[in-house]
């Protein structure tokens, strides 16, 4: 939600956001769009699905996700484009906003799923080579998709529209307004959950790949390949992180306080920090759906035949750079 009418002291908006997010999604949409396909076409071309292993099929999944929230991205460009007006039938606002759920969790339990791959590759690789299985990473995949999508079905059922009038003019609002008919505590104890469950998931992340380096870094590799296999590992590591801090975080720091000034439990008469948390709140957004263009950037770092393969296909362009040489046992064929 972006805009918070009240019916007290303050009215809150953020009128930078509409030209903000029409220019950002639309820079966002385009380079996600591209990225996204190709990873999945490169994927087509060198894994025949049968050789799909666990992290492979993670990573494909995580590709589908992005592709979901990046169609719905042109109906939130015009929304935004129309200073907030939802033009569009009802139901696909309700559609766009389910979508967005979707991709941002899910994007955050493949990350996970990711992670946990390589932090078993790297401390137990004979035990990984055991469990991690094309069966495993099949089921691990529908587990993901079944709760997510069945926690979004909300979204998609219930009203997620509601008028507006500025200057005499109404607005159709789009995910703006929490409906508090039933019960306020209701709506707050969801997004505590979620935010919860979020710092969770990053602790065990954070976690995990501080291991991955420090088991690297311990580890008795060749004197001649250790540098090589420290810096492709760091670089993996430091993308992950990079996509959690820069994407995911802001917006679960910002979320909550968000959402008790919009609800009213919390600073109720303070206009101005409540105009604040609305202006972080949309800068946090755009951050958000940045994942959608760093997560193609992890499976560089992840794959030999992905990176080799981009690889090729930069050095046919002119002027293009490639992705690190090196490799790991992080990395897979």
């Amino acid at each position: 939600g972006g805009a918070e009418g009240s019916a007290d002291l303050c009215q809150i908006d953020s009128n930078f956001r509409y030209n903000l997010f029409t220019v950002f999604y639309s820079i966002i949409f385009i380079l996600g769009f591209v990225a996204n396909c190709y990873v999945l076409w490169i994927f087509s071309h060198i894994y025949p699905t049968k050789k799909l292993n666990e992290i492979k099929i993670f990573m494909v999944n995580l590709t589908v996700a992005d592709l979901l929230f990046l169609v719905t991205m042109p109906m939130w460009i015009v929304y935004y484009h129309h200073q907030g007006d939802w033009i569009m039938p009802e139901f696909l606002c309700n559609v766009a906003g389910c979508l967005f759920f979707v991709n941002t969790y899910s994007s955050v339990a493949f990350l996970m799923v990711i992670t946990y791959n390589r932090y078993q590759a790297v401390t137990n690789p004979i035990k990984a080579a055991q469990f991690t299985t094309q069966r495993r990473g099949i089921y691990l995949s529908a587990a993901i998709w079944i709760i997510i999508v069945g926690s979004s079905l909300y979204y998609l059922f219930d009203n997620n529209t509601n008028q507006e009038e500025i200057n005499s003019k109404n607005f159709t609002r789009c995910f703006e307004h929490y409906d508090t008919s039933s019960s306020v505590s209701a709506v707050l104890a969801i997004h505590v959950i979620i935010c919860i469950l979020f710092y969770i998931i990053f602790l065990f992340i954070l976690g995990w790949n501080i291991i991955i380096i420090r088991t690297l870094f311990s580890k008795s590799v060749q004197p001649r390949k250790s540098a090589h296999v420290k810096q492709r590992a760091l670089w993996m590591v430091c993308t992950v992180l990079a996509v959690f801090v820069l994407s995911f975080v802001p917006h679960h720091i910002v979320h909550l306080p968000w959402t008790l000034t919009v609800l009213k439990f919390w600073m109720k008469e303070n206009c101005q920090l409540r105009q604040q948390l609305n202006d972080a709140h949309q800068v946090t957004l755009c951050l958000l759906s940045m994942n959608c263009v760093l997560d193609p950037i992890i499976y560089c770092f992840l794959t030999k035949k992905f990176q080799k393969h981009l690889s090729e296909n930069l050095k046919s362009m002119k002027g293009s750079r490639k992705c690190s040489r090196q490799t790991t046992d992080t990395v897979i064929e």
